[in-house]
């Protein structure tokens, strides 16, 4: 049999008022029009959906089996009504994502291009923070997905793998450093370094490995990227702790070299956060889609 959606709203409509007057009244319909509706839609089921007596209307057993499939229905219908509002770009929907700094400098960008050219509605906050700091604005729901690492303890939160990277040296191509190819932090901390600004999330870090080994990082110059650091680092004005890939990358074009090092947290791994998969909009499960691939 044919369902109408006005009929089915219309049902949903007398059961949450108990009565057909006031539910007429709320659609707004005519009574004689919402009860003409009522019968012809009973009648064409064979069914009784509810019964009537002066204190008002109340579904029978099979009305409310109808009820609960009405109501389901019609929420699906505007689920589907809003989603396609989203696709036709008639509303922004905007996502808030933070990631830690070797996330957003060196992988982000590529990963997300190409979900921000399929999904034209998303408008995305992009945020740097501490992988710690990435924790708290998950729990306090800040945020829907964030990119930290793995050290943490992210037993309450839903994680997925993202990317594994490992921190290296960047240092001149005739630096002394550069001729043993491979060492740990302890065995550069003579040398000046060419730092991040100390707010940067990884800068941060590799300034507190340095104080475990009871010597700060001398810190020559703080510059604003990747890019700025290789570029003096080619200048020889310093050393610079960089992520492997950016590394290459610039090993590609500066007269630089890439030092490995040898301690075990130089080898780290980024992890994609949410609280609760249930809890992401559609557009959210989207882009933990994209990123997790």
């Amino acid at each position: 049999m044919h369902i109408n959606l006005t009929d089915l709203r219309l049902l949903v409509a007398i059961a949450d008022a108990g009565s057909l007057s006031r539910a007429a009244a709320e659609f707004p319909l005519a009574l004689s029009a919402a009860s003409n509706r009522l019968r012809q839609f009973e009648e064409r089921c064979g069914i009784s959906l509810f019964t009537r007596t002066a204190a008002g209307m109340a579904a029978t057993p099979a009305g409310r089996i109808t009820l609960d499939h009405a109501r389901r229905i019609l929420a699906e219908v505007e689920q589907l009504n809003s989603t396609l509002q989203d696709l036709a770009g008639q509303r922004r929907i905007r996502l808030r994502l933070a990631a830690t700094t070797v996330a957003n400098n060196t992988y982000l960008p590529a990963a997300l291009g190409p979900f921000l050219a399929d999904y034209p509605e998303v408008d995305l906050q992009l945020e740097e923070r501490t992988s710690r700091d990435i924790l708290v604005a998950l729990q306090a729901q800040e945020i829907e997905i964030g990119v930290l690492d793995s050290n943490l303890p992210l037993d309450s939160m839903v994680s997925l793998p993202f990317r594994h990277f490992r921190l290296v040296l960047l240092v001149p191509s005739g630096h002394l450093l550069a001729v043993r190819g491979h060492c740990l932090l302890r065995d550069a901390l003579g040398f000046a370094f060419i730092g991040l600004p100390s707010e940067r999330a990884i800068q941060r870090f590799v300034e507190n490995i340095a104080m475990q080994h009871g010597r700060p990082l001398k810190i020559r110059v703080r510059a604003p990227s990747f890019f700025a650091q290789a570029q003096l680092v080619a200048q020889e004005a310093g050393i610079a702790m960089l992520p492997e890939d950016a590394a290459q990358r610039h090993a590609r074009e500066l007269p630089v070299k890439i030092v490995f090092l040898d301690d075990a947290w130089a080898k780290r791994e980024l992890r994609l956060c949410v609280n609760s998969l249930d809890g992401l909009s559609v557009q959210a499960r989207q882009l933990l889609s994209y990123l997790a691939d």
